[in-house]
């Protein structure tokens, strides 16, 4: 089904006035991919459990984020250089205004990421965007733009995706990856730089993960969001970066541990739960698990396991008591122990299965999005694989569902879906 120009006759009765929001990438500073709501649609299709779609300008790998009668999405539009963020209307779809910048120097990418791939954040009252190399901005609810930052051009041959985190008076956004990143604490009022950390240049030494060229170092950088986790004592900011994973103080910058063990590439986003996070690298990286709450160098300290040439993928998987589900790209589900490193199964996604999206879970259930539209929702059980549901769009995507009051939204790169159920 392709919708001519703004969307489809509704199918369903209207979204409640007042929604739980879904304010960033994965839906909490922690970046859980976890929502409390239950009872959510498990089937879809073209013309089933659909409350509307509406065409997109052109492909993006961004999930939508939503607060109250409002959806926001980061879109490029490469004819004219433009790179924005749209607001539409939860209740039908319908485009309430867009706003961004142009710019018309020229930025590496990989062909399957498109400009604007990172995902917007919002606090309620202001939202900010990222493009990459044409910087950082935050705009009122009615579209004004607030501020906004050129930071300096990003080159990396694979282009950037990180998203931003919204904590307190700060936002907090990576301007990598690149050979001059930095981590940036920014005034949320104003965009102007209250802290930041210069990321050193990374020398991997021997590669594991086999991505080498010919002078023995390969393709490097992070595409890792930074997570917020309180230890009971602390704040702590959380970021995977390449050979290592660090915790920062979020409102001032300061360095508070760092584990060495990871890989020189790093896709998907730490992952938390009772006091263990787990960072894994991409393509044949490595995987740590680390207790939080540590000082200095961790690594002989705090790190409780490591698993060298492991199983991650692109998509960032998600914990549930004490259990680490996640994926790999070419579409395999495995179950890991957080406090061990050990895999329990694995098994391959029916359908597509390919995948660079993130997992999302409500209650016991798993939802899954694959590269071609396909839908997997699986048991969340570390004794069994177990298939619940499958469905199709029959667009090809590399986002991430988001779920809000009942609704799932679902971008590809033809269009945005808000699907529910009866």
């Amino acid at each position: 089904m392709k919708s001519p120009a703004v969307f489809f006759a509704l199918l369903l009765a209207p979204a409640a006035a007042k929604a739980e929001p879904w304010p960033t990438w994965r839906g909490d500073l922690a970046g859980s991919g976890s929502t409390h709501e239950t009872g959510l649609p498990t089937e879809w299709g073209e013309e089933k459990n659909v409350r509307w779609r509406i065409d997109l300008p052109e492909a993006g790998n961004s999930t939508p984020i939503i607060h109250d009668d409002k959806v926001f999405v980061t879109q490029p539009v490469t004819d004219t250089k433009w790179r924005g963020l749209m607001c539409f209307s939860r209740k039908d779809g319908s485009l309430l205004w867009k706003n961004g910048v142009t710019y018309d120097k020229e930025e590496r990418t990989h062909r399957s990421n498109p400009f604007c791939s990172a995902s917007p954040a919002t606090d309620g009252k202001l939202v900010v965007a990222v493009y990459g190399s044409a910087g950082i901005a935050a705009y009122d609810f009615d579209g004004k733009e607030l501020w906004h930052r050129d930071l300096g051009a990003i080159d990396h041959v694979w282009g950037n995706s990180t998203s931003p985190v919204i904590h307190g008076d700060l936002v907090i956004h990576y301007h990598g990856p690149a050979k001059n990143a930095v981590l940036y604490g920014l005034n949320k009022q104003t965009g102007e730089t209250v802290w930041q950390w210069n990321e050193p240049v990374w020398k991997p030494g021997k590669r594991t993960d086999g991505f080498k060229d010919s002078d023995g170092e390969g393709v490097i950088g992070s595409w890792s969001t930074p997570i917020l986790v309180n230890t009971g004592e602390r704040d702590e900011l959380i970021m995977s970066f390449p050979m290592e994973m660090k915790a920062f103080d979020p409102t001032t910058g300061k360095e508070l541990w760092t584990c060495s063990g990871l890989n020189p590439l790093v896709y998907t986003s730490p992952v938390y739960e009772d006091g263990i996070v787990v960072a894994m690298g991409g393509y044949f990286g490595n995987s740590i698990g680390v207790k939080v709450g540590g000082n200095g160098d961790v690594t002989g300290s705090h790190r409780l396991w490591q698993e060298v040439r492991h199983n991650g993928g692109i998509g960032t998987g998600l914990i549930k008591d004490g259990y680490y589900y996640y994926h790999d790209s070419g579409g395999v589900v495995y179950c890991d122990d957080i406090k061990t490193g050990k895999t329990l199964w694995k098994d391959r996604l029916p359908g597509a299965g390919k995948s660079w999206g993130s997992f999302v879970r409500s209650g016991d259930l798993i939802y899954t999005l694959s590269q071609a539209g396909d839908t997997v929702v699986f048991k969340a059980s570390p004794e069994q694989f177990e298939v619940v549901a499958q469905s199709k769009v029959g667009e090809e995507t590399n986002a991430s569902l988001a779920i809000s009051d009942g609704d799932i939204f679902l971008r590809t790169h033809e269009g945005l879906w808000c699907l529910a159920g009866q």
